[in-house]
């Protein structure tokens, strides 16, 4: 898989877009402020009762797995950038991380993440592994959550075999991805031959109910005045 997020600059846009405030993410009044807290939203789908057990699959440098936090007595988060997960980790033990946000050419500016209001961290542990081939004795989880992960790794497939032994029974998975489907990620034949929502619907409807769907859209500040906009299919499932 790509190293390419394990560069400083990727690390400082991931902590800003999951910790950032809305004046750091959008210093613009007709920016597109509905895009900010993608982390928390993709979080909101589960069901609001408590659960037990979650996994965040992907978890970048953990926004999603804090927010998990307050639901479960157990949340393991897990990506396959080392940086990332040094960070994640470094947020649970210490609370907060200063970082350089970027400004514009080299000019950075003092930023500050910090752990969100209301998560426990007491509850919460991350690795680093390869969502194409995770450990045999993971277990089930009440909760399994993957954002923008299946269109970044090689075989896909293989993440969406392993789901039904990752979901307890009743248990539920929400899946986000931008389809942004690329070359230099997923090779041309392993990617969907097909829509990519009829594609999840084929791969999972064996296993799983589809509960909803639904459009997200989330931001990346790169500088003060360059910004990716981009909108995520999110589908909410079932384990039957």
């Amino acid at each position: 898989m790509s190293d390419v997020y394990e560069s400083d600059q990727l690390l400082s846009e991931y902590l800003l877009m999951h910790y950032g405030n809305n004046q750091e993410l959008m210093p613009w009044s007709f920016g597109p402020k509905d895009a900010i807290g993608f982390p928390e939203r993709t979080v909101g789908y589960f069901p609001k009762e408590r659960g037990t057990r979650a996994l965040d699959l992907g978890c970048a440098v953990g926004r999603s797995t804090f927010e998990l936090s307050k639901d479960c007595d157990e949340v393991q988060g897990m990506d396959f950038s080392h940086s990332f997960i040094a960070a994640a980790e470094e947020m649970r033990t210490k609370g907060h991380i200063d970082y350089p946000m970027l400004v514009t050419g080299n000019q950075t500016t003092p930023a500050t993440a910090k752990l969100p209001k209301g998560s426990q961290p007491e509850n919460v542990s991350f690795f680093q592994g390869d969502a194409m081939n995770l450990p045999e004795d993971l277990g089930s989880f009440d909760r399994v959550h993957a954002a923008n992960l299946i269109c970044r790794l090689p075989e896909p497939q293989k993440l969406l075999h392993r789901l039904p032994d990752l979901v307890k029974p009743s248990g539920h998975l929400v899946l986000a991805t931008p389809c942004t489907w690329l070359d230099e990620f997923t090779a041309p034949d392993k990617q969907p031959d097909q829509d990519t929502f009829s594609w999840l619907k084929k791969q999972l409807s064996g296993s799983f109910s589809l509960i909803s769907q639904h459009d997200e859209p989330f931001l990346i500040r790169e500088t003060a005045r360059k910004f990716q906009w981009t909108v995520s299919l999110i589908t909410i499932w079932k384990r039957n």
